[in-house]
């Protein structure tokens, strides 16, 4: 099953639609033909009548993280139940023109005097191992301008990845 990246395209989409300035997004990932087994009156409020694909996603957004936990320790308290396929991360951050650093929530970009870009990434994992992520930004704020690839954002799948109990790779280097 590697659907990942139509679940994460669909989710920047989303994502898209309500616009910028959003808040942090968590989703589990379920298999669309078991969540309308599981909860057949799904499939109107859905808008289908079954999948056309076997393998189809269904992203349920989860509760809001703790806000007063940093990003990596509220993902390090996860672990998603059996049922759940994959997971997967919409969020938004300043990144600094140029490199892969992004600030912290509410740090003031003009203090530090470098130039800055707003980013929403997406980024999915499934138990299977397979990922992708998508990125969209402001300035470009388009979507046939929105990134995508499964090694976007390596630090947030890998994170993603340990809530699903799978084992990383150590980084060469």
């Amino acid at each position: 099953m590697s659907n990942i990246r139509e679940a994460v395209i669909d989710l920047e989409r989303h994502a898209a639609k309500q616009g910028w300035d959003q808040p942090l997004g968590l989703y589990a990932l379920v298999p669309t033909v078991e969540l309308l087994r599981a909860e057949p009156g799904l499939a109107d409020l859905l808008g289908i009548a079954s999948p056309e694909d076997e393998d189809e996603l269904t992203p349920v957004e989860q509760e809001h993280l703790p806000d007063d936990l940093p990003l990596e320790e509220a993902l390090g308290r996860i672990l998603w139940p059996e049922g759940v396929v994959g997971c997967a991360l919409v969020m938004e951050r300043l990144v600094v023109k140029g490199s892969d650093e992004t600030l912290a929530p509410g740090e003031d970009p003009s203090a530090s005097g470098r130039e800055t870009e707003e980013i929403r990434m997406v980024a999915g994992v499934l138990r299977d191992g397979s990922r992708h992520c998508a990125m969209r930004m402001r300035s470009h704020d388009s979507e046939s301008e929105v990134l995508s690839g499964a090694d976007l954002v390596p630090a947030l799948t890998s994170a993603l990845a340990l809530t699903l109990d799978l084992e990383e790779e150590p980084e060469e280097g």
